[in-house]
This record gives C-alpha cells, sequence and structure tokens, in this order.
C-alpha cells in the first residue's frame, strides 16, 4: 500500500480543514465526505474534487473505496460514528476530545479491541514543535522534575460563540492543556478544582479555569478563556510556563512570531496549526494526518498518543467541570 483512501465524516469549520489538509499529503486519497447539510456537502465535495458524497454516515462507511475515516463532528456526537466505523472495519482518527465522558471513551476502547485496525485521537498540540521540543527536554532531564505548569489558550468571543452551544471552554480548549500536563509530568492527575465564569447566559460558560494537583506533587493551572475582546488581535493565544526543579520552559502563543499592522491594527496569524503557504496549508494538522496515514501504509500502530491517554485527558476536563459546577474539590 502507498496510498491511503480516506472519508471525513463532519464538514464544519475543522471538517473542511480535514478535507482540505488531507487534499495536499501525497500519501492520501480523499475518496469520500459526508454531513448531513446537502448544501455543505456539495460546496465542500466540489472545492476539492471528491468523489463519495454522503448524507449519512452508515452510507459512507458502506463504502469500499474508504480506508480511513476521520471523524470531525461535535464531540457530543463522537461516539455512535467512532462505533460505528470501527464495527465497519475502518481505521479511524478521531478529533479532540475523545468522547465527553469516560464512560463513552471506555465504549471506544472496548470496541476497538484486536480488531487490527489503527486508532488515534486528534491532540493537535502534540504535532506543534514548540511542545515537541518542550517534551524532548523534559525528557532529557534539562529542567528537572516538573513542579508546576501554568497554561492559557484563549480565544475570541465571536469566535466562541457557536462552539459554546457545544462544549464549555474547559473541554473545548482546556483538554489540551491538560492533555499537555499529563505528557510532560508522566503522572495522573490526583485532584482538580475548577471554575466558570458566565458573561453571556449562552448554553456553557464563557470562562474556565482549572487547578490541577498530579500525583507526583506537581500542580498544573489551565486558563481555558473564550471571551477575549472582538477587537484582539490574537487568533489564538495560548501559552505556557513550566517550571521544573533546575530549570524552565516558556512556551508563547503560535501566532507570536508573526506581526502584520494594518489599517485596523495588529494581528497575529497562526503560523504553526495549519498556515496557509505558498504550496497550500503546512503545519500540525498536516503533520498530524501525515502521520497516521503513514502509521497505516507502514503497519505500525500510532505512539504519539494512545487512547488510554486520550481517556486521561477526558477524565480530567470531566472532573474540572464537576468542580466548576459544584463548586467543591474533585478527587480522582
Amino acid at each position: 500500500m502507498d496510498r491511503v483512501k480516506w472519508g471525513v465524516i463532519g464538514l464544519g469549520f475543522f471538517g473542511d480543514k480535514h478535507v482540505e489538509v488531507l487534499s495536499s499529503i501525497p500519501h492520501v486519497e480523499v475518496t469520500a465526505v459526508c454531513t448531513r447539510r446537502e448544501d455543505r456537502l456539495k460546496s465542500v465535495a466540489d472545492k476539492y474534487g471528491v468523489p463519495g458524497r454522503y448524507t449519512n454516515y452508515h452510507d459512507l462507511l458502506a463504502d469500499d473505496n474508504v480506508e480511513v475515516v476521520s471523524i470531525v463532528t461535535h464531540a457530543k456526537d463522537h461516539l455512535e460514528p467512532t462505533l460505528a466505523a470501527i464495527q465497519a472495519g475502518k481505521h479511524v482518527f478521531l478529533e479532540k476530545p475523545m468522547a465527553l465522558t469516560t464512560g463513552e471513551c471506555d465504549e471506544i476502547i472496548s470496541a476497538l479491541g484486536s480488531t487490527g485496525k489503527y486508532f488515534m485521537v486528534g491532540h493537535i498540540c502534540r504535532f506543534d514543535p514548540s511542545y515537541s521540543q518542550a517534551k524532548r527536554a523534559i525528557d532529557e532531564g534539562k529542567i528537572g522534575k516538573v513542579l508546576s505548569i501554568s497554561a492559557r489558550r484563549n480565544i475570541p468571543a465571536a469566535v466562541s460563540e457557536g462552539v459554546l452551544s457545544n462544549l464549555s471552554p474547559i473541554t473545548g480548549d482546556g483538554v489540551h492543556d491538560v492533555d499537555l500536563m499529563l505528557w510532560f509530568t508522566g503522572a495522573k492527575v490526583k485532584s482538580v478544582y475548577a471554575a466558570f465564569v458566565n458573561a453571556r447566559n449562552l448554553a456553557h460558560p464563557d470562562i474556565g479555569w482549572a487547578m490541577y494537583k498530579f500525583e507526583d506533587g506537581a500542580v498544573g493551572v489551565a486558563e481555558s478563556n473564550w471571551y477575549l475582546p472582538d477587537k484582539t488581535p490574537f487568533e489564538l493565544d495560548a501559552r505556557m510556563e513550566i517550571i521544573g526543579e533546575t530549570g524552565a520552559i516558556y512556551i508563547n502563543s503560535p501566532g507570536q512570531n508573526l506581526s502584520i499592522n494594518t489599517k485596523d491594527g495588529w494581528v497575529y496569524p497562526d503560523t504553526v496549526y495549519w498556515p496557509r503557504t505558498a504550496i497550500g496549508r503546512a503545519g500540525a494538522l498536516k503533520d498530524e494526518l501525515s502521520y497516521f496515514a503513514g502509521c497505516i501504509i507502514n503497519g505500525q500502530a500510532p505512539a504519539i498518543i494512545s487512547p488510554q491517554e486520550s481517556r486521561a485527558a477526558v477524565e480530567a476536563v470531566s472532573a474540572a467541570e464537576e468542580s466548576a459546577v459544584t463548586g467543591k474539590l474533585v478527587e480522582l
């Protein structure tokens, strides 16, 4: 096998990005896409020249011309198409978070069993060069044992308004940072205390803060603020400070290395996750999807993140959600 035939289920903002990026990977052929909205289906399929077009994901999964699927639905809709894809014998790339509960994660892990098919959750930050280099430095002992991690991952209110109908900032973006904390420390979360701020009275609060205590004694604080001013210059304001016994690591926002001053003010475009270059999309999303395709072609199970690690991140943010609602410390 030198190419994998790929289908994409879910064609929202990020589903479109999946199709675009996958279409630019030489060892991938996008053969089918699926969404319930017929106008959106035609628009995306026409734009990228995708032949298979489905409004029911079961029909896509029955297509023998699809070997692997990206599931890019809302998080609350991850479970059923994932289980169906596993049952259909497809390799599965599932966007984060793995699910909204650990029970749903366990159903997915159980279904995987000994299918012989590969599965990976899209924790894109593990493919961000800054975080991956930080992981290497930690593993090489350059800052000693990790003692504390402070993280922020904030976006403008205008961007988040539609997303808050489906999930909160703690689960939507905080899951990135707690996954990185778990990765960096190599320790499990022992307890969490969290709080919400609800500014717009939407389905979910606009701001979430969570403090995690790890079993090895380290502490992590994650700020997930989806209420930055509309005029904020950042598409994403993400930073991290990692303090160890003998050193420290500081990671700045992925947009900090490019500044553009326009008549409307400063903007800091993304140059890390899915930037557009002279030859199309590049960045961490492309690296992540290309890596998974390579695993399938080479017959090697994904090693950068396991289903159990993805479950651990869901367990942590679920506990943080519980703490924010109850106002109590939650022990894991």
